[in-house]
């Protein structure tokens, strides 16, 4: 699929990996392989390392950290362009303006610009998950979201297009945008930040990460990929939106269990993969809990996971 002609035209900054396992790249800490990984540092590797895949006919996906993917046991038969900075964040400020990179850690973009006091992202503390995916999937908490504070966007398109636009383009809605559906890929975005006394926004970021510490699993340590299924819409039988994991917790999905999957002890929407866990599993348990709901409330849970590979 992938041959030495043509990882030999890859930029060199990028780093090609054969047969990874992409259980090393997810939170989850599942999934079978895929026939080549290659980890891209900057947007102009990704763009032209995509633009080799589509000149050669070579199927691909783009993944930032992996944690909100399901992969399955047995792979994929794409290669995967990994685009995350876990350690190099790249974050320019021009007064309450930011311009940060699609592959920088959304909560380091909380952290650094709050630290620089330029604006608050502090609802954004404590996501894993890169800003690239965050503004993909709208990303939000406490009643904030990204989509808010997006003033442009510059974008890879599946054709291997670059394109920069306004953020009202993106069809902003609860956890989603256009770009969950198009395929484009966010390189960089420039946010626009309202500015708050930065003590303020400091003790907002510790209590935000306090709250997540009591409430959420440290995916580090437990395997896991946050909530399941976004909350229940107002438009639905519900009268306004509420916790996924209120509906689950009624249902009786806590106490669920499948194989190596089960439900996080202290969130009814999170589900925690132990050692003996496969992607099956966890993807079976979903189901289990998403059919609870419905029988009980007549409610349809919105997967909030993307499933990649066959399920």
């Amino acid at each position: 699929m992938i041959d030495h002609a043509l990882t030999s035209r890859l930029p060199a900054r990028a780093t090609c990996i054969r047969d990874a396992a992409l259980r090393d790249y997810t939170t989850f800490r599942l999934g079978g392989p895929c026939p080549a990984l290659i980890d891209c540092p900057d947007a102009d590797t990704l763009a032209v390392a995509a633009a080799l895949l589509l000149g050669a006919g070579v199927p691909f996906i783009v993944i930032g950290q992996g944690s909100n993917l399901l992969v399955a046991d047995e792979g994929i038969d794409a290669v995967v362009l990994r685009y995350c900075a876990e350690t190099a964040p790249s974050v320019e400020f021009e007064g309450s303006r930011v311009r940060v990179s699609g592959n920088t850690l959304l909560d380091d973009l909380a952290r650094l610009s709050i630290g620089r006091g330029v604006g608050d992202l502090s609802f954004c503390s404590g996501i894993p998950g890169t800003v690239g995916g965050a503004i993909a999937g709208n990303a939000g908490a406490f009643g904030r979201q990204i989509g808010d504070v997006v003033e442009s966007v510059r974008l890879l398109s599946p054709q291997g297009g670059v394109s920069e636009e306004p953020g009202e383009r993106l069809e902003f809605a609860y956890r989603s945008s256009r770009l969950k559906e198009s395929g484009e890929v966010v390189l960089d975005a420039l946010l626009h930040l309202k500015s708050a006394d930065r003590e303020t926004m400091e003790a907002e970021r510790q209590r935000i990460l306090d709250l997540r510490r009591a409430k959420h699993p440290d995916w580090k340590t437990l395997p896991c990929a946050g909530s399941v299924f976004r909350n229940v819409e107002p438009t639905s039988a519900a009268e306004r939106r509420q916790a996924a994991g209120w509906f689950l917790e009624e249902a009786g999905a806590k106490d669920f269990r499948v194989g190596g999957a089960r439900l996080f002890d202290r969130h009814a929407n999170i589900i925690v993969a132990d050692p003996a866990a496969t992607a099956r599993d966890v993807f079976e348990l979903s189901e289990r809990m998403a059919g609870a709901v419905l029988e009980k409330f007549g409610l349809r849970l919105v997967r909030e996971i993307k499933l990649v590979g066959g399920f």
